[in-house]
C-alpha cells in the first residue's frame, strides 16, 4: 500500500472504533529513542523515516511533527502524501497538544496505543482534553491492525557483560538500588527503560538496531527481582547467573497482569515519563505511586573508573580506525569511485579491524556537499551520490566496543573550498575547543556552559538547530540522559555535570542546499582543583582524531584557541600514530602540525 492508501485504511478503522483523531508517536513500549522494526508504526503510516516525530491522523487532515534535525528530510519524504509538516519549535507552529486542544471538540475521541505513550503524557492529554469534553481511547493499536506483514518482536540472544568491562557486579548494583529504594520508602521499583535494565543487570542484547538492549520490564522488591522478557533469548548459563543473583524470568507481556496484584499498602516507585500509560493504569488505583526519576539514572550516567579507563581504550581504537579512514579518503577521492554508501562501508571495514569492535553505535551519517546540510541525513541507494575532490564531507559515526561506545563527527575537506566555508568551519571548531576547555564550579549544568560552543556563531548572527551535546551510554544507547549541553531549559535536561559523565561536544552549522559542518568529540567530566569557592570541574577529550586543518583559518582563532588545537593534535599524534603504517603516520604528522 502507498502512504495515501495506508491513511485511508487507518481512517476506516478509526470510524469503526469511534475515534476522531489517532495519535502515533515514535515510541515502543519502553520510551526508547530508537525502536525495533515491530514498533515503527509512524514510519509505516507516514513514510517518514526520521528517528523522532509524531503523527496525528484525522478524517480531514494528517499531520507530522518533527524537530529541526529533520525539517528538510521530512519535507522531502512527505511530498505528495497529503500529510502536513509541522516544524516543531518554529514561530506560530502549534505543538501536538496545542493542535489537539484546538481541533478536538465536545463529544470527540482521541485514540492511541497506551503502550506507546508515557503515563505522564497520557495524563496531560486527559486533563487538557477533558476541558473540551473529549474522551480517550487507549486500547487500540489501529496502525498495527492494518499493517500487512508486520515484523515480529525482536528476540536476539542475551549476553552477560563481564565485570572487567562493567566495573561493578550486578549484585552490587542491585544492592545500591535497594538502598535507594529504602531511602525513598518504596516497596517496589518498576523499571521499563531498556538501557537502565541492561545496565542494572549487566546484560546486553540486540533488540534495537545499533542499541545492545533486551526487550524487557523489571520489578524490584526488597526480596526479589522479576525480569519480564522472552525466555528464548536467554541461554541456560545466563539464566543460571541471573537466578544466582536473585533475578527470576517471567513472560514479557505478563507484567501487565502482575502489576494488577500490587497491594494498596505498598508504595511503588516509577517514572511516569518512562513507564507507559497502559502499565500504570493497570496498577490498582489505591496503590500509592511515587513518581520520580529512575533510581538507575544517575548511577548509569556517572561512569565508574573502570568504565572511564575502558572508554579511553575504545576511543584510541576508534580513533585509529577513523584516522585511517580520513587518510584513505583524501588519498583516493577523485582517483577511484567513492560514494556516500561505499565510504560508510569502508569506515566499517576499518573499525572491524580493531580489537573488541562489536558494531556501529548508530547508522553512519556520511553526507557529502549539500546533503551535509540535512542534520541527520542517512544515505540510501536512491540518494547516494559520488564524492568529489571539492567541498566538505560530513561524517558522523560511532562504534560499540567491549570497552565502550564512541560517537564522533568530522567534517573533512575533500578539495577546494570557499573562504565562506572555511570561515564557518573555523567558527564551529572554535566552539568545540572552547567548550572542551571549560573549567567550572560543581553544580553547573549544560545550560550554563552551552554558550561557549555557540558564541563564535552567535557573534556572526548564526546558530544551529540541535543540542550541543548529549550523554553517551557504556556499550548502550549512544544518546543517554540526563547530562547534555543546550541553551534552552527543558524539563529533565538540566542535570548537574558530575565526575564520570561522558557527554558529546558537537556544535555545527548548516546552509540549506549548500553545505554542512559539525565537529564532535566525546569528553568525560573530571574533578579539577578545589578552592575556597568550591570544587571546580573540567573535561577531558576522549575522542582522538585530527580536525581537518585544510578547513581552518588560523587568523580567525585567538592565540588560546590555536594553542588548544595544537595541544589536542599533539595528543592525537602521540596516541594514534603507533597504530598506523609509515605512510599513514607521515600523513598524520602533517595533519596534526602546529598552527
Amino acid at each position: 500500500m502507498t502512504v495515501k492508501e495506508r491513511i485511508t485504511a487507518l481512517r476506516a478503522r478509526m470510524k469503526e472504533t469511534g475515534i476522531d483523531a489517532y495519535l502515533i508517536p515514535t515510541d515502543d513500549f519502553h520510551g526508547s529513542e530508537y525502536v525495533g522494526e515491530y514498533f515503527k508504526c509512524r514510519k509505516y503510516i507516514t513514510g517518514f523515516t526520521g528517528s523522532a516525530g509524531t503523527a496525528v491522523i484525522m478524517q480531514d487532515m494528517a499531520g507530522l511533527w518533527t524537530d529541526g534535525r529533520y525539517f528538510i528530510q521530512a519535507a522531502d519524504q512527505l511530498e505528495g502524501t497529503g500529510i502536513t509538516l509541522f516544524k516543531m519549535g518554529e514561530p506560530e507552529v502549534p505543538t501536538v497538544h496545542e493542535f489537539l486542544k484546538k481541533n478536538l471538540t465536545q463529544g470527540m475521541c482521541l485514540g492511541f496505543d497506551g503502550r506507546t505513550v508515557s503515563a505522564k503524557e497520557a495524563s496531560e492529554l486527559e486533563k487538557m482534553l477533558d476541558e473540551n469534553g473529549v474522551s480517550l481511547s487507549v486500547d487500540h493499536d489501529l496502525a498495527g491492525d492494518i499493517w500487512e506483514n508486520r515484523p515480529a518482536l525482536s528476540c536476539e540472544p542475551v549476553t552477560e557483560l563481564d565485570i572487567k568491562w562493567a566495573g561493578e557486579s550486578r549484585a552490587d548494583k542491585c544492592a545500591k538500588i535497594r538502598k535507594a529504594m529504602e531511602k525513598k520508602g518504596a516497596d517496589l521499583f518498576v523499571l521499563t527503560s531498556l538501557d537502565d535494565i541492561a545496565w542494572l543487570l549487566n546484560i546486553r542484547g540486540g533488540d534495537i538496531h545499533c542499541c545492545p538492549v533486551v526487550l524487557s520490564y523489571l520489578v524490584m522488591t526488597k526480596t526479589e527481582i522479576r525480569l519480564f522478557a522472552n525466555e528464548k533469548a536467554f541461554q541456560t548459563d545466563v539464566l543460571k547467573a541471573l537466578e544466582k543473583d536473585g533475578v527470576t524470568l517471567f513472560p514479557y507481556d505478563s507484567i501487565y497482569e502482575y502489576v494488577k496484584t500490587f497491594k494498596k499498602d505498598k508504595k511503588v516507585l516509577l517514572c511516569k515519563k518512562k513507564v507507559n500509560s497502559r502499565l500504570v493504569s493497570n496498577i490498582p488505583a489505591d496503590t500509592r505511586i511515587l513518581d520520580e526519576e529512575n533510581l538507575t539514572l544517575l548511577p548509569k550516567a556517572t561512569k565508574n573508573p573502570v568504565e572511564v579507563e575502558n572508554e579511553r581504550i575504545a576511543h584510541i581504537r576508534d580513533g585509529a580506525a577513523v584516522t585511517k579512514f580520513i587518510y584513505w579518503l583524501k588519498k583516493n577521492v577523485g582517483r577511484i569511485p567513492i560514494t556516500e554508501l561505499s565510504a560508510a562501508e569502508k569506515l566499517y571495514e576499518f573499525r572491524s579491524e580493531q580489537e573488541d569492535f562489536i558494531d556501529n553505535s548508530f547508522d553512519p551519517i556520511i553526507a557529502y556537499g549539500k546533503h551535509a546540510a540535512i542534520v541527520h541525513y542517512f544515505a540510501t541507494p536512491e540518494t547516494d551520490i559520488p564524492l568529489e575532490p571539492s567541498g566538505f564531507l560530513l561524517a558522523d559515526t560511532g562504534g560499540h566496543y567491549k570497552e565502550g561506545t564512541t560517537d564522533i563527527t568530522r567534517t573533512i575537506v575533500m578539495g577546494p573550498t570557499t573562504e565562506e566555508e572555511k570561515k564557518y568551519f573555523t567558527a564551529v571548531l572554535r566552539g568545540t575547543l572552547n567548550l572542551g576547555a571549560a573549567r567550572f564550579l560543581h553544580g553547573c549544568t549544560g545550560v550554563n556552559l552551552d554558550i561557549l560552543a555557540r558564541q563564535p556563531l552567535w557573534e556572526m548572527g548564526e546558530d544551529f538547530k540541535h543540542g550541543t551535546g548529549h550523554g553517551v551510554g557504556y556499550l548502550l544507547n549512544v544518546h543517554e540522559g540526563p547530562n547534555s549541553f543546550r541553551w534552552k531549559i527543558v524539563p529533565g535536561g538540566n542535570a548537574v555535570l558530575e565526575e564520570g559523565m561522558i557527554t558529546s561536544d558537537e556544535p555545527g552549522y548548516y546552509r540549506e542546499d549548500g553545505f554542512g559542518i559539525r565537529h564532535e568529540n566525546l569528553m568525560v567530566c573530571k574533578k579539577a582543583e578545589k578552592t575556597e569557592y568550591g570544587q571546580f570541574m573540567c573535561f577531558e577529550f576522549l575522542t582522538m582524531v585530527p580536525f581537518d586543518l585544510d578547513g581552518v583559518v588560523p587568523e580567525l582563532m585567538s592565540v588560546r584557541e590555536r594553542n588548544l588545537l595544537n595541544d589536542y593534535h599533539a595528543q592525537v599524534y602521540e596516541k594514534i600514530s603507533p597504530y598506523l603504517n609509515e605512510e599513514e603516520k607521515e600523513w598524520l604528522k602533517d595533519a596534526t602540525r602546529a598552527i
